[in-house]
C-alpha cells in the first residue's frame, strides 16, 4: 500500500507554484511559517494590479499573526478550517472594525481559500457571519472633470494620456497607467487585462464616442506597441511620477473622474440625471422608470469593474 503525503498537493493549478514544486513547506512551530507560506501564495498568484497584490499580501500577513494570538499553532496554508474563519470574524467584531473593513478581510479569506482548493471552508454569503451589507449611499455628487487647461500643466505626456483615459471609460488610475492601447483596443469596445485591474477580473468597456475614439487615437501614436509606462520604468516609478505631477499640477481627488464617468453613463442610458447629480431619487421614479434605472446601474457596474449593483450608489446616489 503505497503512502499518501498528508502535504501532497492533489491540483496544483489551484496553488500555481512553480517548476512543478508539489508542496508548501509544512513547519509545525512558529508564526513564521504560515506568514511564509501565504507569501508564497502570493507571490505565486499575481492576481489583480499591483495595489491588490500588495494589500493582499499585507492583509494575510496580518491575518496569519491574529490567527497566533487566537491560539492556532503550528497552522500551514493548507490548514484553514470554518473554525478559523468564525474566530476572525468573532475578533474583527469585537473589535468593532467598520463593515468595509470587515468585508475586504473577507475578500483576502476567500482568495486563500480558493488557492488551496478548500473553497467550502469560507462561506459564500457574509450574512452566515452576521455581517451586514453595507449601504453606500452619495448624497453629494463627488463627479469631477478635468479640463484643457489642467491636462497643459501636466507636463509629463504619459501621465497626460493616462488622465485622459480615465476621464474617457471612468478607469481607475493604475489601469490607466498600465494600459496597452495596441491590447486594450478592440475597436468598439476596450478590453482590460486582468493584471491592470482591482481584484485580478478582465473585463470590457464599451467605445461609445468621438471623443473616446480620438483619445484613443492619441494613446496609440504615444504607447506604439507598449505601454502607458515608458521602457526606462516601472510601475511603481510611474505611479511616483503620476503622483507628483498631478499634484504640481494642483489636481487632487481622481476617482471623481470615476464617478463624472458613471454619472454621464447613467443620463445616457436612462434619460435623467443621477440622484446624485440633481436627478429624481429612486422613490420618485414610476415602476417602469424602476427597471430602467436596475438595468442602467448593473451596466455601469460591470463597466466601473464591480460585481454588484448596489456599489453604483457610490457614484450615482439612490
Amino acid at each position: 500500500m503505497v503512502s499518501r503525503d498528508p502535504c501532497r498537493i492533489p491540483d496544483l493549478v489551484g496553488y500555481g507554484l512553480p517548476g512543478g514544486q508539489k508542496h508548501l513547506p509544512e513547519h509545525r512551530d512558529t508564526v513564521r511559517d504560515l506568514n511564509y507560506q501565504l507569501k508564497q501564495l502570493c507571490r505565486h498568484n499575481r492576481d489583480g494590479g499591483y495595489a491588490t497584490q500588495r494589500n493582499r499580501e499585507r492583509l494575510l500577513s496580518l491575518i496569519a499573526d491574529q490567527l497566533h494570538a487566537l491560539g492556532f499553532r503550528g497552522m500551514g496554508a493548507r490548514s484553514l478550517k470554518p473554525k478559523h474563519v468564525e474566530a476572525l470574524v468573532n475578533r474583527w467584531q469585537a473589535e468593532s472594525l467598520s463593515v468595509g473593513t470587515i468585508k475586504n478581510r473577507m475578500t483576502v479569506l476567500r482568495w486563500w481559500a480558493q488557492k488551496v482548493n478548500r473553497q467550502n471552508v469560507v462561506a459564500r454569503q457574509n450574512d452566515h457571519y452576521g455581517i451586514p451589507e453595507r449601504v453606500f449611499v452619495s448624497t453629494d455628487s463627488k463627479a469631477r472633470q478635468v479640463d484643457g487647461a489642467a491636462l497643459d500643466r501636466i507636463k509629463d505626456d504619459h501621465v497626460r494620456m493616462s488622465l485622459e483615459l480615465q476621464q474617457a471609460f471612468g478607469l481607475r488610475r493604475e489601469e490607466a497607467i498600465k494600459f496597452q492601447p495596441n491590447y486594450a483596443d478592440q475597436g468598439d469596445h476596450l478590453l482590460l487585462k486582468d493584471s491592470w485591474t482591482k481584484g485580478g477580473k478582465a473585463r470590457e468597456i464599451p467605445v461609445r464616442t468621438a471623443a473616446q475614439r480620438a483619445a484613443l487615437d492619441r494613446a496609440h501614436r504615444l504607447a506604439g506597441r507598449g505601454s502607458l509606462i515608458p521602457a526606462e520604468r516601472n510601475y511603481r516609478q510611474q505611479l511616483r511620477v503620476y503622483e507628483r505631477h498631478t499634484a504640481n499640477a494642483g489636481l487632487s481627488k481622481l476617482h471623481g473622474l470615476r464617478h463624472a464617468y458613471a454619472q454621464g453613463r447613467y443620463e445616457e442610458l436612462t434619460g435623467w440625471k443621477a440622484p446624485a447629480a440633481g436627478g429624481p431619487t429612486s422613490r420618485s421614479l414610476t415602476r417602469e422608470q424602476r427597471v430602467v434605472d436596475r438595468e442602467a446601474r448593473l451596466v455601469i457596474s460591470r463597466e466601473l469593474g464591480h460585481e454588484r449593483e448596489q456599489i453604483t450608489t457610490v457614484y450615482l446616489g439612490r
